[in-house]
Protein backbone atom coordinates (compact mmCIF):
# COMPACT_ATOMS: atom_id res chain seq x y z
CA UNK A 1 0.00 0.00 0.00
CA UNK A 2 1.85 3.79 -0.89
CA UNK A 3 2.40 5.75 1.61
CA UNK A 4 0.27 8.62 2.25
CA UNK A 5 3.18 10.89 1.27
CA UNK A 6 3.33 8.93 -2.33
CA UNK A 7 -0.74 10.02 -2.68
CA UNK A 8 0.02 13.36 -1.94
CA UNK A 9 3.17 14.18 -4.17
CA UNK A 10 0.86 12.18 -6.30
CA UNK A 11 -2.10 14.30 -6.32
CA UNK A 12 -0.26 17.69 -6.51
CA UNK A 13 1.66 16.58 -9.30
CA UNK A 14 -1.61 15.68 -11.57
CA UNK A 15 -3.46 18.88 -10.54
CA UNK A 16 -0.31 20.55 -11.61
CA UNK A 17 -0.25 18.61 -15.18
CA UNK A 18 -3.80 19.86 -15.32
CA UNK A 19 -3.64 23.50 -14.67
CA UNK A 20 -0.78 23.32 -17.13
CA UNK A 21 -2.39 21.48 -19.76
CA UNK A 22 -5.70 23.40 -20.15
CA UNK A 23 -7.44 26.31 -19.32
CA UNK A 24 -10.68 24.39 -18.59
CA UNK A 25 -9.42 24.29 -14.14
CA UNK A 26 -11.61 26.61 -12.73
CA UNK A 27 -9.19 27.59 -9.99
CA UNK A 28 -7.46 29.79 -12.38
CA UNK A 29 -8.78 32.23 -14.93
CA UNK A 30 -7.31 33.40 -18.06
CA UNK A 31 -6.08 36.75 -15.92
CA UNK A 32 -4.66 34.91 -13.47
CA UNK A 33 -2.19 32.55 -15.85
CA UNK A 34 -1.39 35.89 -18.08
CA UNK A 35 -0.38 37.33 -14.78
CA UNK A 36 1.87 34.88 -14.24
CA UNK A 37 3.76 34.64 -17.22
CA UNK A 38 4.22 38.38 -16.65
CA UNK A 39 5.16 38.31 -13.55
CA UNK A 40 7.77 35.27 -14.24
CA UNK A 41 9.07 36.20 -17.27
CA UNK A 42 9.98 39.62 -16.77
CA UNK A 43 11.16 42.69 -14.59
CA UNK A 44 8.50 42.24 -11.58
CA UNK A 45 8.65 46.47 -11.88
CA UNK A 46 8.79 46.64 -15.13
CA UNK A 47 4.86 47.24 -16.19
CA UNK A 48 6.69 47.92 -20.07
CA UNK A 49 8.60 44.45 -19.53
CA UNK A 50 4.98 42.75 -18.37
CA UNK A 51 3.27 43.90 -21.05
CA UNK A 52 5.62 43.03 -23.87
CA UNK A 53 5.29 39.00 -22.39
CA UNK A 54 1.60 39.46 -22.39
CA UNK A 55 1.56 40.63 -26.05
CA UNK A 56 4.14 37.29 -26.51
CA UNK A 57 1.42 34.81 -24.64
CA UNK A 58 -1.77 36.68 -26.58
CA UNK A 59 -0.07 36.49 -30.35
CA UNK A 60 0.15 32.35 -29.36
CA UNK A 61 -3.04 32.22 -28.60
CA UNK A 62 -4.02 34.07 -32.15
CA UNK A 63 -2.32 32.65 -34.22
CA UNK A 64 -3.37 28.90 -34.26
CA UNK A 65 -0.44 27.18 -33.52
CA UNK A 66 -0.59 26.58 -30.01
CA UNK A 67 -3.17 25.82 -27.28
CA UNK A 68 -6.50 27.50 -27.49
CA UNK A 69 -6.42 29.08 -23.74
CA UNK A 70 -4.48 31.40 -22.18
CA UNK A 71 -3.72 29.14 -19.51
CA UNK A 72 -2.85 26.28 -21.87
CA UNK A 73 -0.49 28.89 -23.55
CA UNK A 74 1.11 29.71 -20.53
CA UNK A 75 1.49 26.23 -19.27
CA UNK A 76 2.78 24.65 -22.39
CA UNK A 77 5.65 22.21 -21.24
CA UNK A 78 9.26 24.12 -21.44
CA UNK A 79 7.79 27.13 -22.80
CA UNK A 80 7.60 29.62 -20.10
CA UNK A 81 9.34 29.42 -16.65
CA UNK A 82 9.47 26.35 -14.29
CA UNK A 83 6.69 26.51 -11.86
CA UNK A 84 5.30 29.68 -13.83
CA UNK A 85 1.33 28.15 -12.74
CA UNK A 86 2.27 27.14 -8.95
CA UNK A 87 4.63 29.14 -7.57
CA UNK A 88 3.85 31.65 -5.18
CA UNK A 89 4.22 35.66 -6.16
CA UNK A 90 5.25 38.17 -3.84
CA UNK A 91 5.61 42.16 -5.16
CA UNK A 92 4.59 43.06 -7.89
CA UNK A 93 1.80 40.79 -8.48
CA UNK A 94 -0.64 43.65 -8.66
CA UNK A 95 1.35 45.21 -11.55
CA UNK A 96 1.07 41.92 -13.23
CA UNK A 97 -2.61 41.13 -12.54
CA UNK A 98 -3.53 44.82 -13.63
CA UNK A 99 -1.48 44.72 -16.19
CA UNK A 100 -2.94 41.23 -17.85
CA UNK A 101 -6.85 43.12 -17.40
CA UNK A 102 -5.26 45.74 -19.97
CA UNK A 103 -4.04 42.76 -22.28
CA UNK A 104 -7.02 40.57 -21.96
CA UNK A 105 -8.91 44.46 -23.19
CA UNK A 106 -7.13 44.16 -25.99
CA UNK A 107 -3.87 46.10 -25.32
CA UNK A 108 -0.54 45.27 -26.79
CA UNK A 109 2.91 46.25 -26.39
CA UNK A 110 3.23 48.38 -29.93
CA UNK A 111 7.26 47.44 -30.53
CA UNK A 112 6.63 43.38 -29.50
CA UNK A 113 4.04 43.74 -32.86
CA UNK A 114 3.43 40.24 -33.61
CA UNK A 115 6.30 38.61 -32.51
CA UNK A 116 6.17 34.67 -30.24
CA UNK A 117 9.31 34.76 -28.79
CA UNK A 118 11.62 36.23 -26.31
CA UNK A 119 14.73 35.59 -24.23
CA UNK A 120 16.93 36.85 -21.65
CA UNK A 121 18.33 39.95 -23.40
CA UNK A 122 22.42 39.52 -23.18
CA UNK A 123 21.78 36.06 -24.57
CA UNK A 124 23.55 35.17 -28.06
CA UNK A 125 22.40 32.43 -30.00
CA UNK A 126 23.85 30.97 -33.58
CA UNK A 127 20.44 31.43 -35.50
CA UNK A 128 20.15 34.05 -38.94
CA UNK A 129 16.24 33.88 -38.15
CA UNK A 130 15.97 36.15 -35.21
CA UNK A 131 14.65 39.40 -36.00
CA UNK A 132 15.35 41.47 -33.03
CA UNK A 133 12.40 44.12 -32.27
CA UNK A 134 12.68 44.95 -28.94
CA UNK A 135 14.35 45.06 -25.31
CA UNK A 136 11.89 45.22 -22.34
CA UNK A 137 11.93 43.98 -18.71
CA UNK A 138 15.38 41.91 -19.11
CA UNK A 139 14.27 40.28 -22.35
CA UNK A 140 14.73 40.67 -25.95
CA UNK A 141 11.82 40.05 -28.04
CA UNK A 142 12.18 38.49 -31.64
CA UNK A 143 10.59 37.39 -34.59
CA UNK A 144 11.43 34.43 -37.26
CA UNK A 145 12.54 35.60 -40.09
CA UNK A 146 14.42 34.35 -42.87
CA UNK A 147 17.40 36.76 -43.73
CA UNK A 148 16.35 38.19 -40.60
CA UNK A 149 18.55 41.74 -40.88
CA UNK A 150 18.47 43.27 -36.65
CA UNK A 151 20.23 41.94 -34.15
CA UNK A 152 19.68 41.83 -30.60
CA UNK A 153 22.77 44.49 -30.57
CA UNK A 154 21.36 46.94 -33.02
CA UNK A 155 18.17 47.21 -31.10
CA UNK A 156 20.01 47.25 -27.52
CA UNK A 157 22.02 50.65 -29.56
CA UNK A 158 18.81 52.24 -30.45
CA UNK A 159 16.89 52.10 -27.30
CA UNK A 160 19.89 53.25 -25.31
CA UNK A 161 19.90 56.29 -27.72
CA UNK A 162 16.53 57.18 -27.33
CA UNK A 163 16.50 56.94 -23.41
CA UNK A 164 19.53 59.01 -23.18
CA UNK A 165 17.66 61.52 -25.27
CA UNK A 166 19.75 61.42 -28.68
CA UNK A 167 17.79 60.94 -32.25
CA UNK A 168 17.73 57.19 -33.58
CA UNK A 169 20.37 56.47 -35.71
CA UNK A 170 18.05 57.36 -39.13
CA UNK A 171 15.29 59.68 -37.58
CA UNK A 172 12.44 59.64 -40.07
CA UNK A 173 12.18 63.43 -38.69
CA UNK A 174 15.89 63.88 -40.38
CA UNK A 175 14.64 62.18 -43.52
CA UNK A 176 11.77 64.12 -44.06
CA UNK A 177 13.61 67.78 -43.11
CA UNK A 178 16.43 66.63 -45.75
CA UNK A 179 13.60 65.83 -48.42
CA UNK A 180 11.78 69.16 -47.62
CA UNK A 181 14.99 71.34 -47.95
CA UNK A 182 15.72 69.66 -51.48
CA UNK A 183 12.04 70.41 -53.04
CA UNK A 184 11.70 73.91 -51.53
CA UNK A 185 13.95 76.22 -53.44
CA UNK A 186 15.71 79.18 -50.99
CA UNK A 187 14.18 82.42 -50.93
CA UNK A 188 15.15 85.18 -53.27
CA UNK A 189 17.68 88.00 -52.10
CA UNK A 190 16.47 91.03 -52.77
CA UNK A 191 19.03 93.75 -53.40
CA UNK A 192 19.11 96.86 -54.04
CA UNK A 193 19.37 98.02 -57.37
CA UNK A 194 22.49 98.99 -59.16
CA UNK A 195 22.63 102.79 -59.32
CA UNK A 196 23.74 104.57 -62.70
CA UNK A 197 23.76 107.47 -64.17
CA UNK A 198 21.03 109.20 -66.24
CA UNK A 199 23.84 109.86 -68.98
CA UNK A 200 25.03 105.96 -68.78
CA UNK A 201 21.31 104.64 -68.76
CA UNK A 202 20.95 106.52 -72.36
CA UNK A 203 24.17 105.81 -73.99
CA UNK A 204 23.75 102.01 -73.23
CA UNK A 205 20.61 102.03 -74.72
CA UNK A 206 22.46 104.29 -77.70
CA UNK A 207 20.09 107.48 -76.87
CA UNK A 208 21.57 110.39 -76.00
CA UNK A 209 20.03 112.43 -72.87
CA UNK A 210 17.28 115.36 -73.85
CA UNK A 211 19.29 117.98 -71.60
CA UNK A 212 18.18 121.49 -72.23
CA UNK A 213 20.69 123.07 -74.72
CA UNK A 214 23.71 125.17 -72.89
CA UNK A 215 24.14 129.06 -73.73
CA UNK A 216 24.69 130.00 -77.06
CA UNK A 217 23.57 126.93 -78.25
CA UNK A 218 20.45 127.01 -80.85
CA UNK A 219 17.21 125.35 -78.70
CA UNK A 220 15.72 122.13 -80.35
CA UNK A 221 18.87 120.47 -81.05
CA UNK A 222 18.43 116.58 -80.54
CA UNK A 223 22.22 115.42 -80.79
CA UNK A 224 25.54 116.48 -78.57
CA UNK A 225 28.99 114.97 -79.22
CA UNK A 226 30.56 113.21 -76.12
CA UNK A 227 32.06 116.42 -76.18
CA UNK A 228 29.28 118.26 -75.51
CA UNK A 229 28.03 115.59 -72.81
CA UNK A 230 31.38 115.66 -70.81
CA UNK A 231 31.58 119.39 -70.85
CA UNK A 232 28.28 119.84 -70.02
CA UNK A 233 28.17 116.91 -66.88
CA UNK A 234 31.71 118.68 -65.27
CA UNK A 235 34.24 116.76 -67.10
Amino acid sequence: MPSSRFVLTSLALGTLAVVGGCASVPRMSSEECLARAMYFESNRSSEEGMLAVGTVVMNRLESGRYPKSVCGVVGQPNQFAPGVLSKSMGKGRDLAAKTARRVLRGERHPRVEKAMFFHTAGYSYPYSNMQYLTIQGGNAFYDKRRGATVTQRMVAEREEAERAGRLPFNPPQRSEAAAQAVQTPAPAIMRPPVQSSRIARQMTVGKAPSLPPPPGRPAGLDSMSIEDLIQENGG
